[in-house]
């Protein structure tokens, strides 16, 4: 039986370390390394590629419908940036987009991206810039009327620079935040990933002229050493603000 010089027994299973370590390979940034050795040992991705989700952002969005509920059967919904569709694939079940749970109403769900999507029983996948001109009149077409919920898990590619990349993915969100006045029912759900760094004053600012109510939330799924956070905004009040 192994011992450690101060005697302490080192065998079990309970007392092995099982965090995976990962070496620098030549070529290959100390950056690189650190995000391949937290992937390897990330529960999350674990569990996305045991239970077939396209990555561990699922549950990102399952954690904020569990707390929120807006992604009822027969709701529209709209994920922009969808790629590579863990949001859409959790959101089919929930509204109902197949028309398995018999009785309840069927939704439908509109993933846009910049680029090509695996196709997904239940969601229909456009590649479209949501920025374009006429962008909100395609989707509503889409949809054959206005969304329930719109969505966003986007993040501008990252420059290194903290604050930079801050200022990037807040005007990612507000674009998105426009975007969803113009597509969304009355009472319907905005939900968007924001990054805590100073520059969301305006758009909670703006969400809260515009919805009932307006929540920030981290969720369990979202990284602890991530400034990530997500603000979900309730109650569109539609028209436009006084």
């Amino acid at each position: 039986m192994a011992k450690t010089p101060s005697g302490k027994n080192t065998s079990g299973r309970g007392q092995r370390d099982l965090t995976v370590k990962v070496k620098t390979a030549k070529g290959r940034r100390s950056s690189s390394t650190r995000w391949l050795q937290r992937q390897l040992n990330d529960p999350y991705v674990k569990r996305a590629q045991a239970e077939g989700y396209r990555g561990r952002a699922a549950f990102k969005i399952m954690e904020l419908d569990d707390k929120f509920r807006f992604l009822v059967p027969g709701a529209r919904v709209v994920d922009l940036g969808c790629a590579p569709g863990g949001w859409c694939q959790v959101a089919v079940p929930r509204v109902n987009a197949l028309g398995e749970k018999s009785g309840k109403a069927v939704g439908r769900i509109i993933g846009i991206d910049l680029q090509e999507v695996e196709p997904l029983a239940g969601c229909e996948f456009h590649q479209l810039d949501f920025m374009e001109n006429g962008a909100d009149e395609r989707v509503k077409a889409w949809l054959n009327g206005p969304a329930d919920v719109v969505m966003s898990d986007m993040a501008a590619p990252s420059s290194g620079h903290k604050q930079t990349d801050h200022l990037r993915i807040m005007a990612l969100c507000e674009a998105a935040a426009y975007f969803a006045f113009d597509v969304l029912d009355e009472g319907g759900t905005f939900v968007s990933k924001v990054l805590a760094g100073g520059a969301e004053g305006e758009l909670q600012k703006l969400l809260k002229q515009r919805f009932a109510k307006v929540a920030n939330v981290k969720p369990p799924a979202s990284r602890a050493d991530s400034s990530e956070k997500f603000v979900v905004a309730t109650g569109f009040r539609g028209g436009t603000p006084s």
